[in-house]
């Protein structure tokens, strides 16, 4: 498959560019073209005539996007429906990501694609905007919703992941708080690349859920990388309340992989085994 991949350089966008090698794979960055910018995108994808569109692109500093929603809507809505438009035009296959952040977090058990989601933030909004257009519009299109993404490139956007700001806390002797109400399911972007390759070349078109297995805090998620790093770290809980950050994250935002399931593709690990995987392979390069 002919497959251009938009935001190549993120750290989802480097572990795809792995996991999908066997295809013929055109790695886009913004230094080829900035998404919001409509009449350059349409001019570069259609000379390249990919047989598939793969959005990793999104504007995701999810408190800045409370002070400049316009900078949210423009990257997670207004790109993405001249995202559809394209690859309606050329008969692709539009691929875009989402996020766990298009729910309220007021469940209980994990969310399902069939939930109603409401989000409660800019952020949440601007993706659940990107969404329906997708699937309102897209003819043929995989939408893919995760949770709590880390991957070796770290979030250039953000300066780093949750893992490796966990691990400079530590080794700095920091004193570390972490939210422990605020319930999810971390997922490595090497797991979730390699479930988007088990998917991608199939027809089975639609919404999906895509994280690793099972549920924690972030305080219990920051207390298994130390586990699991064997390093001593001053780490204590906190509250969402007490943390205090301008946008609101839901409580319990877990995601169920269902639509894999019924599908018998789900090949997405437990949470601490892909964490595993990700610090003995930060082991390994560092040696």
């Amino acid at each position: 498959m002919r497959i251009a991949l938009l935001g190549s350089n993120g750290q989802l966008g480097l572990d795809l560019q792995q996991a999908l090698a066997g295809h013929e794979l055109i790695a886009l960055t913004r230094r080829d073209f900035d998404v919001t910018d409509h009449a350059r995108t349409r001019s570069l994808l259609t000379a390249l005539e990919p047989e598939i569109i793969l959005n990793t692109t999104a504007y995701h500093r999810v408190d800045d996007c409370e002070i400049f929603p316009d900078l949210a809507y423009g990257a997670n809505a207004l790109a993405v429906l001249n995202l559809v438009r394209i690859a309606n035009d050329l008969e692709a296959v539009l691929v875009h990501i989402s996020t766990d952040y298009v729910f309220d977090g007021k469940s209980v058990e994990p969310y399902r694609e069939s939930s109603p989601p409401w989000p409660l933030s800019v952020y949440g909004n601007s993706k659940l905007a990107g969404e329906y257009l997708v699937r309102t519009m897209a003819r043929k299109y995989f939408l893919i919703r995760s949770c709590g993404l880390y991957g070796h490139a770290g979030s250039q956007g953000k300066g780093g992941n949750f893992v490796e700001a966990m691990l400079a806390k530590a080794r700095k002797g920091d004193s570390i708080r972490v939210v422990d109400d605020q319930v999810l399911t971390p997922t490595s972007t090497m797991s979730l690349a390699r479930q988007m390759a088990v998917l991608l070349p199939t027809t089975h078109y639609g919404l999906y859920h895509m994280t690793n297995e099972g549920a924690c805090s972030w305080y219990q998620f920051a207390s298994a990388i130390f586990e699991i790093s064997g390093l001593q770290a001053d780490l204590s809980p906190t509250t969402s309340e007490l943390y205090k950050s301008p946008a609101l994250r839901p409580r319990y935002s877990v995601l169920e992989n269902a639509r894999l399931k019924e599908l018998g593709s789900n090949c997405m690990p437990n949470w601490r085994s892909a964490l595993q995987e990700y610090l003995d392979a930060k082991l390994r390069l560092a040696g």
